[in-house]
């Protein structure tokens, strides 16, 4: 089990999501735990002020640092280690293997942005790591949690009704996923692989296999550069440069 706890101004914005699909299954099973937290809660003015103007001038407003301190002060367990991330432009982009690391957590921390950014103080001193789920910028760090929650929880064990299903995923050993299909075998003249119905599971796990390399190659070829590739795999990878797959 994992918990995750977010805190955030808009904490709302998040409600929704959490209730469906995976996520509420999840939730229910008692496989994830979710805390949801304003940070308006742990301020100390009367206008609950969660920003303030920078230092030495310039455009926008900064998250303060005495508030979200005292947040985390709050929901950081003793029972169980956590990990504070920052959700940020900035940080390290978010991947498949990060999100695999995550799983193996006990306690999440998810701290999102709003205004400019953040007090540097912050980074220096209250979170263990930064991550930024793309490059463009959002209005606020909650869109993030959710990717990231989302991402984290499929790999909890139970969540997905196949865990097997999770190591065929595009990004999981590396490569893209192959292609899929599902009944009619036929549509509007639109036909399915034949070795895919011939039941030959050998022949399928081959095609398949060729197949994610294919579509890697073609699509993120970046990604071949760190797959752990078998001898077969390259000698594949030889004949689709060749045009010969």
């Amino acid at each position: 089990m994992i918990r995750f706890d977010v805190l955030s101004i808009f904490p709302e914005m998040l409600h929704s999501p959490l209730e469906y699909s995976l996520l509420k299954k999840a939730r229910d099973k008692g496989l994830i735990e979710i805390g949801l937290h304003n940070i308006r809660d742990w301020t100390e003015d009367k206008h609950n002020m969660t920003d303030d103007a920078p230092y030495g001038g310039g455009c926008g407003m900064v998250m303060k640092v005495e508030p979200v301190e005292r947040a985390l002060a709050a929901v950081k367990r003793k029972d169980i280690p956590g990990e504070v991330i920052l959700l940020t432009p900035q940080g390290e982009t978010f991947s498949q293997k990060i999100a695999g690391e995550l799983a193996r957590r006990q306690h999440l921390i998810l701290v999102c942005g709003r205004y400019e950014g953040f007090d540097e103080r912050i980074r220096q001193h209250l979170v263990s790591r930064e991550i930024s789920i793309g490059d463009y910028i959002l209005t606020g760090g909650e869109l993030s949690a959710l990717v990231v929650i989302d991402a984290v929880s499929r790999l909890i064990p139970g969540v997905l009704g196949n865990d097997a299903s999770v190591a065929a995923e595009s990004f999981s050993r590396g490569l893209l996923e192959y292609p899929q299909y599902t009944r009619p075998a036929e549509y509007k003249g639109w036909g399915v692989p034949e070795v895919l119905v011939s039941g030959n599971h050998a022949q399928i796990e081959r095609w398949q296999r060729a197949e994610a390399l294919k579509r890697t190659w073609l699509r993120r070829p970046d990604l071949l550069e760190k797959a752990d590739l078998s001898d077969e795999d390259k000698k594949i990878l030889e004949k689709i440069r060749l045009h010969e797959i």
